[in-house]
């Protein structure tokens, strides 16, 4: 492990458990790179995400590995993983669960709570803008706060939990947008582009076989967790912490950078701030450092941002999100 990048004391206790910790994210990415091919930088985000304590959204056509990934994720890392596809007549209860009367023996009748597949350590949310906005909004509560409410009766969900959702692309018939509290619950929006040739390549000949590629869990659930609570204790930097604020305040409207704040309709709050703090902590331990630097910073920059901030109808026709998110990063140095 590099230690170039701690400036910042730490004790020995901290710098063992972020070795072993780092031994094992390599055994994980390993293990999911031996399954899911050719998205690297797709495998890196989505276990900064978790890593990081959060819900990631992966964006992309169908085909891309989305929901075979998620399921990896859970085999490796040691979670319970439970899937709902997403559906136009999906109902909350079909995802919170449901009260059902039930009768005893001696004929008294009471109330019995039916757990649905939320209450799960990773669910996948797949297709998660084929629902309606009524079904998305039943996990709002689940994302932030952990738990559920059913009939006035609070239900803690397993430690950890999170929610990767795969998502169409909005163009694509029969989806709603997601609502910008929903999206704004989200850690981190993953694209999920098409692979290279080289990984196509491997993919056609190592998943059209006979034999196909089974993954090992490289994890404990309990190993998982004490990384997530190492990833918060990770020393970062007065500078990083600038860097961060300076980046999120620069993309708002109202106050904002002046050469962007024209084009920005609504940028992003707080959150997106905690969430970038978070993920770059998270991709520095999984790379073997044990504090972030500017470069994780501008790496995480565009999935923390993109999903948090909207532009104008005019800018629209003159430029895209993703320039705007770039001019902002090249300021960081």
């Amino acid at each position: 492990m590099s230690q170039a990048a701690a400036p910042l004391s730490l004790d020995d206790a901290v710098i063992a458990s972020a070795e072993r910790a780092v031994s094992e994210i390599k055994r994980a990415r390993e293990a999911i790179g031996g399954v899911v091919f050719g998205q690297e930088e797709v495998i890196e985000q989505t276990l900064v995400t978790l890593l990081g304590g959060g819900h990631a959204l992966l964006i992309g056509v169908p085909g891309l590995a989305k929901t075979k990934l998620v399921s990896t994720l859970g085999k490796v890392l040691g979670l319970d993983t439970k899937r709902v596809q997403f559906t136009p007549d999906l109902l909350p209860a079909d995802i919170l669960g449901s009260e059902v009367l039930e009768e005893a023996a001696d004929r008294s009748r009471a109330f019995r709570f039916i757990k649905g597949p939320v209450f799960t350590q990773l669910l996948m949310a797949d297709e998660i803008n084929r629902a309606s906005p009524r079904t998305q909004s039943a996990l709002l509560q689940a994302m932030q706060e952990h738990h559920v409410t059913v009939a006035g009766q609070s239900h803690d969900l397993p430690t950890p939990f999170h929610v990767l959702a795969t998502q169409n692309p909005l163009e694509q018939e029969g989806a709603y947008p997601l609502p910008e509290a929903q999206l704004d619950r989200f850690l981190l929006q993953i694209d999920v582009s098409y692979p290279e040739r080289a990984a196509e390549r491997r993919m056609l000949l190592e998943t059209t076989g006979e034999a196909q590629a089974v993954p090992a869990q490289a994890l404990t659930a309990e190993e998982f967790l004490a990384a997530q609570r190492l990833v918060r204790r990770l020393p970062i930097g007065e500078r990083i912490v600038d860097a961060i604020l300076d980046l999120v305040r620069a993309a708002r409207p109202e106050g904002g950078d002046p050469s962007v704040a024209p084009h920005i309709s609504w940028g992003p709050g707080p959150r997106a701030a905690q969430a970038l703090m978070l993920a770059t902590r998270a991709r520095a331990l999984a790379q073997g450092r044990l504090s972030p630097t500017l470069d994780d910073v501008a790496a995480l920059a565009a999935p923390a941002l993109r999903h948090r901030m909207a532009l104008t109808f005019r800018a629209r026709q003159e430029i895209s999100l993703a320039e705007v998110i770039a001019r902002l990063v090249e300021r960081l140095s």
